[in-house]
């Protein structure tokens, strides 16, 4: 992996990520609340947490909306 792919695939907690397709609820944004082996996200328009493996998750990535402001940004942990 080169080093755009890395910035591309790092996921890093408070980002929020648009996805292929959008949730049953109609959203399509999600906040990552955990990274690791597996991913937690939320989405923004119903609240709904989802645990996905890493693979799984950047598969259904579409884009990043905007990424965390700081890597210590305090978001509540669920």
């Amino acid at each position: 992996m080169n080093a755009a792919d890395e910035a591309v695939s790092a996921i890093l907690r408070g980002d929020v990520v648009r996805t292929r397709k959008p949730h049953p609820c109609g959203g399509d944004e999600w906040t990552v609340l955990r990274t690791g082996a597996d991913i937690r996200i939320r989405c923004n328009t119903c609240g709904r947490l989802v645990m996905l493996d890493r693979e799984s998750f950047l598969k259904r990535r579409k884009s990043l909306v905007s990424r965390s402001s700081s890597s210590g940004e305090s978001v509540p942990r669920s």
